[in-house]
């Protein structure tokens, strides 16, 4: 019996210590509300469900532990369907899907608001911790040009220095 406990402890233990960590997804209303309780940067992953770049940078970028890490760690991070047909209120504002008048969806009104108008997938917002908009920044991504970029913004260096300086400088955490 204490030899089957000790065994079952040490493949839980072992489960544990391989699981990858994945980013922790949430609603945009979500961040919205925990931003308010205890603020931090938000990220948020503007997608559609037809893109084929946003299913990559899924299973690529956003699957690599180092990435989910950092970002679990600095930021909320949001995945917002850009042709959601929900309404939803954001700074004192109300945000509707839109219909084309051919009856399919188009893009979500905050979607364009975040975007401010350019509306290509993948795109990622990225907003301080009063929910202010510091960069949108458009397309696939691989790791190793992610993760600086994200590191800029999390580690506030956006406030110090300017982009070139700071990739000149930065050090990857990727293999």
């Amino acid at each position: 019996m204490r030899r089957t406990l000790i065994i079952a402890l040490f493949a839980l233990l072992g489960t544990r210590a391989f699981a990858q960590e994945k980013i922790q997804w949430m609603s945009f209303e979500d961040a919205v509300e925990r931003c308010a309780k205890k603020p931090k940067m938000v990220f948020i992953d503007v997608y559609t469900d037809w893109c084929g770049w946003c299913k990559r940078m899924d299973q690529s970028t956003f699957a690599n532990p180092v990435i989910a890490r950092y970002m679990n760690e600095h930021f909320y991070a949001v995945k917002f369907d850009a042709e959601r047909q929900d309404t939803l209120s954001f700074q004192g504002h109300q945000f509707v899907g839109v219909l084309r008048p051919d009856g399919r969806k188009g893009s979500h009104q905050l979607a364009q608001a975040l975007l401010k108008g350019k509306m290509s997938y993948p795109s990622y917002v990225i907003m301080d911790n009063e929910m202010r908009i510091l960069q949108v920044i458009g397309g696939y991504q691989e790791a190793k040009q992610f993760e600086p970029m994200i590191h800029y913004f999390g580690d506030e260096a956006y406030k110090v220095m300017n982009g070139e300086d700071f990739l000149n400088d930065f050090k990857s955490e990727l293999e």
